[in-house]
Parts: structure tokens; sequence; C-alpha cells
């Protein structure tokens, strides 16, 4: 075997899980694949959110995610509330409207995570919510964050029902263990609206 090939051979198990993950040259742009979401609880909580950063850079993020007067969040940050949702922090001037993130809606199940739409200004979850329009709201010094004393009008949902959808991730592997008060709550989720 010639010396291209053996080095191709021996590098393309690191060129495969660089793709796998999402990670990108330092300069090159950033682009989150249905790889780069996982089991929302393997992420690292921060005050009832998780954080994760597609470049390896976990400790800027969680400076950013904890700093108790705001912060620019830095480029390949994931925040997710919940499973179903992500913002990615993408590099300076990719998006100047929603200050560098992409938003994106996922579907989850036990084989991993498909992204139902990713975009900027224009995605719409799965509620009718435009997630540009309620993150807009974010004071400037939050970086588009969505928290209770943010500017961003409240989410539809308890902390409970938020923590049951975080527990009930499907793609955790070992599952998670729902506690009852989780079991009524997703009941909660799933009841029809009363008239």
């Amino acid at each position: 075997m010639n010396r291209k090939k053996s080095r191709t051979l021996r590098l393309a198990p690191l060129l495969m899980a660089m793709a796998i993950a999402g990670a990108v040259a330092a300069d090159g742009p950033i682009v989150a694949t249905e790889a780069s979401f996982q089991c929302i609880t393997h992420m690292t909580p921060v005050r009832g959110f998780y954080v994760s950063n597609l470049l390896g850079h976990l400790d800027a993020t969680l400076k950013a995610a904890r700093s108790p007067d705001g912060a620019i969040y830095p480029p390949g940050s994931i925040v997710q509330l919940v499973p179903t949702e992500a913002m990615v922090k993408l590099r300076p001037g990719s998006s100047p409207v929603t200050r560098d993130w992409e938003f994106i809606e996922l579907d989850v199940d036990a084989q991993g995570s498909t992204i139902r739409h990713r975009g900027y200004a224009d995605v719409v979850n799965r509620f009718g919510g435009n997630c540009f329009g309620c993150h807009a709201a974010a004071q400037p010094q939050w970086d588009m964050i969505c928290e209770t004393t943010h500017g961003c009008a409240p989410v539809p949902l308890t902390r409970a029902m938020i923590e049951a959808l975080q527990r009930s991730d499907p793609r955790c592997k070992p599952p998670n263990v729902l506690r009852p008060e989780d079991v009524e709550a997703l009941k909660t989720l799933n009841a029809p609206p009363k008239s």
C-alpha cells in the first residue's frame, strides 16, 4: 500500500468523527448536522437549559451562559431548552439579523435526531411560534437567550413540563427514569385543550 493511501486510511476515522460531530475548521463555516444533537440531558445544564459547543469550547459557552450580566456566546455554542428545539451560534457575520444564531427544529426518536427545519428569522416551532420573534425580545446583553428575566414572553410550558420533556428525551441511552410528576406533566401536555 502506498504512503498516501495509508495516511488516508488512518485519517478516515478522525475525519468521519469530525463530520458527525459537526466540527469545522478554525475559520470555516459552522454547520450543525443531525448527529450534532444528542440526548439533551447529556449536555451541560445551566439554570434549566442545556449547552454544548460544536468546536469544543464548552468552557467559553459556560462562561457566557453563567454570566450574571449577560455575554455574547462563542461560535459553536448550542443552547437547548427542550429536545426538539436548538439554537446554534455561528461565526460573526453569518446572520446579523439573528445575532448569528441559527434556529433548528428537530424530530427526535430512539434512533437519533432529524432536522425538521432550520434557518434564521423564519423558523416556526411546532407550537406555531416564530423562534426569532420570541428570542428577539431578549435584552441585548443576553445575546437572544430567553429566560424569565431577559425580556422574552414566557413560554407556554411550566417548569415541570419542561423538565419532563427533557427527561423523556428518547435519544437518551440508557433512558432517564421518569418521576411520577414527570408522567403527570407529560399527560397535561398531551391533554386536549379545554373548551
